[in-house]
């Protein structure tokens, strides 16, 4: 196997370069956590690495959970990269805590469309992703729910309710992405959104929107009026 560093990868595909040129929101978090770790190890590349990590962890929630020494068990994670992922970490959780009017509020469908087409907007495979908000319509938490070949018909409503649940939130927005750009609904995204609908007002966490964005592009099923009441 060819071992490519990232200095010999086409400038307009490194991390660095792809936040200055686009900003943070519009990379992964396998490179953003490049960034942070700035080299890989013997026979890896930092991106390589730090995918690995993100999946030995199971995404970036079990490596928010990761102690010190958990992190540096991981081959190529020595004191300094663990230190500052855990201070990366420990500043993003600080800011949530300290200033929670930062968080992002949700007035009309395009600002949930604006913090969400950057993550999935681009992405090859399907991704159903939930936006927790408090009283105030302000984003407390976001979790992705699946990724990958997603048949909406299949989501369960458990699943997508547990984490409001746990969380104690008083709201959620629901979003998938079409890999084909297209953002217009299926019949099944318009049957997966009354399901939700009809389960958020027996638990009392109100489902506000369900947003199917492709590319640059969104639809607003509450906009369109699928799926939920007219009245």
């Amino acid at each position: 196997m060819t071992y490519v560093t990232v200095k010999e990868m086409p400038p307009e595909e490194r991390p660095r370069e792809r936040m200055a040129r686009a900003g943070a929101q519009a990379l992964s978090s396998t490179e953003l956590l490049a960034i942070i770790l700035r080299v890989g190890v013997g026979g890896e590349n930092v991106l390589s690495m730090a995918q690995r990590i993100l999946a030995g962890f199971g995404g970036l929630g079990g490596l928010s959970r990761a102690d010190f020494s958990q992190l540096t068990a991981e081959r190529g994670l020595g004191p300094a990269k663990a230190s500052q992922i855990l201070a990366a970490l420990e500043l993003g959780r600080r800011l949530m805590a300290e200033s929670p009017e930062e968080r992002w509020q949700i007035r009309a469908p395009s600002d949930a469309a604006h913090i969400l087409m950057p993550v999935i907007g681009h992405q090859e495979q399907e991704h159903f992703v939930i936006l927790f908000l408090d009283t105030r319509n302000r984003v407390t938490d976001r979790e992705t729910l699946y990724k990958g070949s997603l048949n909406t018909s299949l989501v369960r409503t458990a699943e997508v309710f547990r984490g409001a649940v746990r969380r104690n939130c008083a709201a959620v927005i629901v979003a998938h992405n079409h890999p084909s750009g297209d953002p217009n609904p299926s019949p099944e995204d318009v049957a997966l959104t009354r399901r939700l609908v009809d389960a958020g007002k027996l638990l009392e966490i109100p489902v506000l929107d369900h947003l199917v964005i492709g590319g640059n592009r969104y639809v607003s099923l509450r906009e369109r009026a699928l799926g939920f009441d007219t009245d």
